[in-house]
């Protein structure tokens, strides 16, 4: 038999982040993923009162996406989405698929489809996070026996799920580097941190149960001299639970083609994590892209950013405000074309691109019968 070509297919993925919230790990593959096909991304559902289930769809470049509205205060919303789906694919003609999930608990409502391949993208431990569905794990494990293939979002998380899986790859966050590397000869300073002044101390992304808000605290107050700049939506804490000072700067959301210009006024870039469960087992996105923007980096000892980031001398690392503070000291001193020469050495073993290439072959080959051309054609692409 042939071994088939997933171009021919379909990609109907279930996730439980918003498209247009902040630009990850789903964005970075399945934009790629959609040059070859059609990609339906089905988010989670709205709730509104009064209303009958339906689906809004729109266009983000090649990928569809897709929003379940549902109506509020009812107890048979998986039934209902279950439909929604039913309807999506009769109303595209979706006859050969592949599906794709990012949430476990979307098995409540897509457990009756017959897709070519099931692809679980494990990028996170979701258990951990604040919030979490109580079913979850239940969820997962169920989702783990119908998969036909597990990807996990770093180095860690494939260590503790390896043995749930038969098929299971560990592939660590990947980077842009042309777009994050325009940073090093941008001048211009967005208007909103153009009057803050230097050293500037820089961090984008969620800000959330993950952040070490003490660390940031402490910091802020032994170097009142240093200004700190966070970006980022806050979500599932407390902004009254911000700390607060003259040198601390919240300056919100930014999308994805801004930040270069943002990154460009920082003197440090930052992984300031709290070390806990929800902590334990992620691979910030971050992390290549502050070191193709030219940036020295501080983090926690978040375990893989200590592996390979810290092995290789790219990353410095400080877990207590001191330790921190020093830390900060030491990469603002250091020779910044030495550092920007190994980071980039090391990046160039990475790209979104490529790490799409090498899934794109994990999911043929389960599209086909064992074969020795389908485990060459695996082995020359890892």
């Amino acid at each position: 038999m042939r071994h088939r070509v997933l171009s021919r297919f379909d990609l109907l993925c279930f996730s439980h982040l918003r498209w247009d919230f902040v630009l990850q790990r789903p964005q970075h593959l399945l934009t790629r993923c959609a040059r070859d096909r059609r990609v339906f991304y089905v988010e989670e559902p709205i709730f509104e009162d009064g209303i009958a289930p339906r689906l809004e769809r729109h266009l983000r470049g090649n990928v569809t996406v897709v929003v379940p509205h549902l109506p509020a205060g009812q107890d048979d919303h998986d039934e209902m989405q279950r439909a929604l789906v039913d309807d999506l694919i009769a109303q595209e003609d979706i006859a050969d698929y592949v599906v794709w999930y990012y949430t476990p608990m979307a098995l409540a409502f897509t457990d009756h489809l017959t897709p070519v391949s099931v692809v679980y993208d494990c990028m996170d431990e979701l258990s951990a996070f604040k919030g979490a569905p109580t079913a979850l794990k239940q969820r997962e494990a169920a989702l783990m026996r119908a998969a036909s293939l597990v990807l996990t979002g770093g180095q860690s998380l494939y260590e503790a799920k390896r043995a749930q899986h038969h098929n299971i790859h560990p592939f660590p966050s990947s980077v842009d580097v042309k777009h994050f590397a325009q940073a090093r000869a941008m001048t211009f300073e967005p208007a909103d941190q153009a009057a803050i002044p230097h050293p500037r101390l820089g961090f984008f992304g969620v800000i959330d149960e993950r952040m070490n808000l003490v660390l940031i605290r402490d910091v802020a107050a032994a170097r009142p001299d240093w200004h700190v700049v966070m970006l980022g939506p806050v979500v599932k804490i407390d902004p009254a639970t911000l700390p607060v000072a003259p040198n601390l700067h919240y300056l919100g959301g930014k999308k994805y083609e801004e930040l270069p210009a943002y990154i460009a006024g920082w003197d440090v870039a930052l992984l300031p994590f709290a070390l806990n469960e929800s902590t334990r087992f992620i691979s910030p996105t971050k992390t290549p892209e502050y070191l193709a923007a030219g940036k020295p980096v501080v983090s926690t000892s978040i375990r893989d950013v200590v592996r390979p980031y810290r092995q290789q001398g790219l990353v410095r690392i400080a877990d207590d405000a001191a330790s921190f503070v020093s830390a900060c000291e030491a990469a603002m001193a250091e020779d910044a074309v030495a550092r920007m020469t190994s980071a980039d050495a090391f990046l160039r073993r990475m790209s979104w691109d490529g790490t799409w290439n090498r899934i794109e072959v994990l999911v043929n080959a389960t599209l086909a019968p064992p074969e020795a051309a389908v485990s060459t054609e695996i082995a020359a692409a890892l």
